[in-house]
């Protein structure tokens, strides 16, 4: 009774404590390859772990703020840890992740990427003068990158097989490479006009080419991750200063009809699982 009862009269702490464990174990189950089902563009367990981490952060408090009262800390915490049981039960649209499913979401993703693309393709006139040509030197195998892993996904949707879903392992890579290193290119644009608007665009290209990649990542076994990791000779971490999180969440939030605050989490737990593999 005594343990019962300190949980209830320390909520924050409790809560806290409960939030961490779910973070921590959520963590180890997804490095184990433990999904529960598919939730969006990841996995169950990997956003419970993300929404977890993000109600962490509703119960830390600024210091530079006036306390609140022991009474509405209470009501806010006990509120939060009701959440996030919630949050713990089974879902109705929560099914089962296949290689096949991945694919045709990656066929699903077809017009936002087609459309990135084109306004890639179309912005090098925009640029300054000496800055259009090595932008549009370092984006010019986008389309064709594109093209070839959608043709790639309707060929595993027709006929689901282990070498189909190598070269979707590969190509996803290779689109990958391409992409962060025009971030990186369109990063040294001194032109700030210029450079504003070509990291904007790839950045979208990013955000469709990411989602595709976790999709990938989900139901890829990790020897193929360690070998996708290992090709992978610009890593996240090199790029992740030009990522924008935040429209990176609007385009998944739109693709999946889902609310924003779960494609923020999405985003961040498909990142943290690419640099915790090696990407």
């Amino acid at each position: 009774m005594n343990t019962v009862s300190n949980i209830w009269n320390h909520p924050r702490t409790s809560a806290t404590g409960l939030l961490i464990a779910i973070g921590t174990v959520a963590g180890v189950l997804s490095q184990q390859g433990v999904n529960l089902g598919r939730a969006g563009s990841g996995t169950v367990v990997t956003l419970v772990g993300a929404l977890a981490t993000a109600l962490l952060g509703l119960f830390a408090q600024d210091p530079g703020r006036p306390q609140a009262s022991p009474s509405s800390t209470g009501v806010t915490a006990k509120l939060g840890a009701w959440a996030l049981i919630s949050l713990l039960l089974p879902l109705p649209f929560m099914t089962g992740c296949s290689a096949r499913s991945v694919a045709q979401d990656i066929v699903n993703w077809t017009p936002a990427l087609q459309s990135a693309v084109a306004t890639v393709d179309s912005t090098a006139a925009l640029l300054a003068p000496a800055d259009a040509p090595i932008f549009a030197a370092a984006t010019a195998g986008f389309s064709a990158a594109s093209s070839l892993l959608v043709v790639q996904a309707q060929a595993y949707l027709a006929n689901p097989s282990a070498s189909v879903l190598a070269q979707i392992q590969n190509q996803i890579v290779t689109f990958q490479q391409q992409v962060n290193a025009s971030l990186l290119q369109a990063a040294r644009i001194v032109d700030p006009a210029s450079q504003k608007h070509a990291l904007a665009v790839v950045q979208a290209v990013a955000t469709v080419v990411s989602a595709i990649f976790g999709l990938v990542q989900s139901i890829s076994s990790k020897a193929a991750v360690a070998q996708m990791a290992a090709r992978s000779t610009i890593k996240l971490a090199a790029v992740e200063p030009w990522l924008d999180r935040s429209n990176a969440a609007q385009a998944v939030a739109l693709h999946y009809a889902e609310p924003p605050g779960v494609a923020q989490a999405q985003v961040a737990q498909a990142e943290q699982n690419q640099l915790l593999a090696g990407f």
